[in-house]
């Protein structure tokens, strides 16, 4: 697991925000068992406290389940994963159009662009 911290963001949510793209990308699938709080901690070379944090919001959210002395496994609710990436779309159509709209583009702007795009692409 390689992630390149950001100050700017606590580093627990940054792992969880990983983990989350691992799910939904496929790179995790429901059922695999994650590492443990000491091989994720080795391996980042960061405090286990860290790890442990990101763990409980994992499975406060119902992310990941623990399975009494055997480890920490990813969920496999369809549903709770669907609204993951759900969520996470969300996050990048936020930062898509705060930027669109600090370039100046405005509604119907930002949408042609998109649908043009969409339309390259499909060319391609």
């Amino acid at each position: 697991m390689v992630i390149e911290f950001d100050n700017n963001q606590p580093i627990y949510l940054q792992i969880m925000n990983y983990i989350k793209g691992e799910i939904i990308t496929g790179k995790l699938k429901p059922g695999d068992k994650i590492p443990s709080v000491r091989e994720l901690a080795a391996e980042m070379q960061i405090n286990p406290n860290t790890v442990q944090r990101t763990f409980q919001e994992l499975e406060r959210e119902t992310i990941v389940e623990t399975r009494r002395g055997m480890g920490r496994y990813v969920t496999g609710r369809k549903e709770t994963i669907l609204t993951i990436k759900k969520e996470m779309a969300q996050n990048v159509l936020d930062r898509f159009i705060r930027g669109m709209q600090e370039l100046g583009f405005q509604g119907e702007d930002i949408l042609a662009a998109v649908a043009e795009n969409i339309h390259q692409r499909d060319q391609e």
